[in-house]
């Protein structure tokens, strides 16, 4: 499977929608804000570009899609007003995701974040000028040293493929106790193949003195099949072996799907940027987030009551295009309906959390 051509988040603004389910994508990002602020204030304070570039890749669609960069802006006008700088740098925003990423539906709501912030700012803020950038972040995507400061969040435990190893995983759809040891080594390859371009491709493109913000799914655990990173899919894997049972999903079918995923621990994180040598670590962080937080609290709607139900709308809104590209759409409704019982009883008997590795580094002079 060549996941570039299947894999984005489900687009436009309905109910199974990313931008309708990823509060908790949103709150991550919040979590890590004041990292993000001291990455921000170092790259400004040390090179005072006229022209700052901000990449989030990953960006997916939706309101997530400009919260960060907004926030970097802030960041930087805050920091100009402090050293009494009369000017305000220009801005160049690029948005990168995968071709498929519904770029559409952020390219429209532009006009009224670009008002609200010159509305916020005042008349000697920016200019800014945004760009979608479309292409895998296993690659290349900005000229050499083009880039002051990159951000990503929720996007690099998503793997550029699949190991064929992964037919011998049957009845799993992604690492699980039960997994031979030759998929989970597979699976952990993959990761430091990618990470690893993923590091030597942006090493290129950032400015000496650049820097990186780096949110990705993870675990504290050394054992890449623990509960903490694997139990989330797990879950799914038993309302999919359930529809088999019910002959509503051909068992070959289920034997050969796999997740492309890969929830590094924090030293595999430190491990791959130390090896690849190209930057300097600030900080290393771990943080975690209950599965609860998807859904809203205070929202008024019905759909906000269930955390189960919250949940499986969240997953949905990931993994629905990947699941239809093997499964089909016809099972989609079904599956989920499942999946969100399967998560209301176990939510109901223990607290479940994601955990997430946050990682700032410098790119090296």
């Amino acid at each position: 499977m060549k996941v570039s051509e299947v894999f984005c988040m489900n687009g436009g603004f309905g109910d199974n929608s990313y931008a309708s389910n990823s509060l908790l994508q949103r709150k991550v990002i919040s979590m890590t804000k004041a990292i993000t602020e001291e990455a921000v204030t170092g790259v400004y304070s040390n090179i005072y570009p006229k022209t700052v570039c901000i990449a989030d890749l990953g960006c997916s669609s939706g309101p997530n899609a400009l919260f960060v960069v907004t926030e970097v802006m802030r960041t930087v006008d805050k920091i100009r007003k402090r050293l009494n700088h009369q000017s305000s740098p220009e801005f160049q925003i690029y948005l990168n995701d995968l071709p498929g990423n519904d770029f559409n539906s952020i390219f429209q709501s532009l006009p009224r974040v670009q008002e609200e912030i010159k509305e916020e700012m005042g008349s000697e803020f920016g200019p800014c000028f945004f760009n979608g950038v479309p292409g895998s972040f296993y690659g290349r995507l900005f000229p050499t040293r083009s880039l002051h400061f990159v951000h990503s969040s929720s996007s690099l435990m998503w793997l550029s493929q699949v190991s064929n190893v992964v037919e011998m995983n049957k009845e799993n759809i992604y690492m699980a106790s039960t997994s031979p040891p030759s998929v989970i080594q597979a699976y952990y390859e993959q990761f430091q193949k990618d990470f690893s371009t993923f590091l030597k491709c942006r090493s290129e493109e950032l400015v000496s003195g650049g820097r990186m913000v780096l949110t990705i799914l993870g675990r504290k655990n050394d054992d890449p099949t623990s509960k903490e990173c694997c139990y989330i899919w797990d879950l799914l894997a038993m309302a999919l072996k359930q529809m088999v049972s019910e002959g509503l999903v051909e068992e070959e079918k289920l034997y050969s799907f796999n997740i492309p995923e890969y929830t590094p621990s924090p030293l595999e994180v430190k491990g791959e940027v130390e090896k690849e040598a190209s930057f300097i670590i600030n900080c290393l962080k771990v943080s975690e987030i209950n599965w609860a937080e998807c859904g809203d609290k205070f929202a008024s709607s019905n759909s906000f009551k269930d955390d189960g139900y919250n949940v499986a709308k969240c997953m949905r809104s990931v993994a629905e295009p990947l699941l239809i590209s093997h499964f089909g759409e016809s099972i989609m409704d079904k599956l989920f309906h499942k999946y969100g019982e399967i998560l209301s009883y176990c939510m109901s008997k223990e607290e479940l959390k994601f955990v997430n590795v946050t990682i700032s580094v410098t790119k090296k002079e």
